[in-house]
């Protein structure tokens, strides 16, 4: 048994200077829903992606999206910190698209210096949708009278208990314009070269599975996250890093009790639309 624990040191030793691989899981909707449950933020992955980008020995970082989309903005945060990181590290991050990497999902994904799809994986969406619910006529079966004051006529547009105003959905097509011009600049920014669908093919918010983005030049190639590090990097090991699960979702198994009766309904309506973001796309 001579030598014993000196090998277990020296084991153990050399583990501690493997190479790494940091792995993030980017899990659902992107963006707050009501009164800021749930939702991938900016601000939610900070600790995370810091964490990430921060592991000994990191030969690279490994971002697995499954996400139907959501809010621009925290996915242009996230996908943003992610290249700054990456930036200040100087470190190589690649993307693995599951089950769906489409909208919101994909700017992020964009953020890869790689990225790739299983062959099942529905990837693109490259466009805005925005949708509500118009109750109007329900609450005036119910003789309910809807009372909005607001300073500015545009104020209170597309008030999901009033009629649709003059003018409204001209105003939200051209919000959303904008938006798809920032959209198609980055993933023109970020693919480059790679991109060989036309620009009609590409940018009508079409989604793909996952041959066919390769062939369009979304995705670089096929394979899952296991079988391409193990290629890439196989004397590394895999350190997922894991967001925290907030105190009051523990104690509470993930649900917290709606207080008020708007906010039942207003949860509800999220929940509607959520399943409906994931049941557009086959999930």
């Amino acid at each position: 048994m001579t030598g014993g624990p000196f090998k277990r040191m020296f084991h153990a030793w050399s583990a501690s200077r493997a190479d790494r691989i940091a792995v993030v899981r980017l899990d659902g909707s992107i963006g707050s829903g009501a009164g800021g449950r749930g939702g991938l933020t900016g601000e939610g992955m900070e600790s995370v992606l810091r964490r990430a980008f921060d592991v000994e020995h990191l030969k690279a970082v490994v971002i697995v999206v499954n996400s139907p989309g959501g809010s621009p903005t925290q996915s242009e945060y996230i996908a943003e910190r992610i290249r700054q990181l990456a930036s200040e590290k100087g470190v190589r991050v690649l993307a693995f698209c599951e089950d769906i990497a489409a909208s919101g999902g994909y700017w992020i994904a964009c953020a890869a210096d790689e990225i790739f799809a299983a062959r099942t994986s529905m990837v693109g969406s490259i466009g805005v949708v925005s949708s509500s619910f118009g109750l109007s006529q329900l609450i005036e079966r119910l003789g309910i009278e809807r009372r909005l004051y607001s300073t500015g006529e545009s104020k209170a547009r597309l008030d999901t208990f009033s009629p649709v105003g003059e003018g409204d959905v001209e105003w939200m097509l051209q919000l959303q314009a904008q938006l798809q011009e920032t959209f198609i600049a980055w993933v023109r920014q970020r693919r480059g070269a790679k991109l060989t669908g036309s620009d009609a093919e590409l940018f009508n918010g079409d989604v793909w599975v996952g041959r066919r983005a390769v062939e369009l030049g979304l995705v670089d190639g096929i394979g899952v996250m296991r079988s391409v590090i193990a290629e890439r990097y196989p004397d590394a090991e895999i350190t997922a890093v894991d967001a925290p699960t907030p105190l009051l979702q523990r104690l509470t198994g993930g649900q917290v009790r709606a207080r008020t009766s708007a906010a039942v309904l207003q949860g509800a309506l999220d929940a509607v639309e959520k399943r409906a973001d994931w049941a557009r796309l086959g999930r």
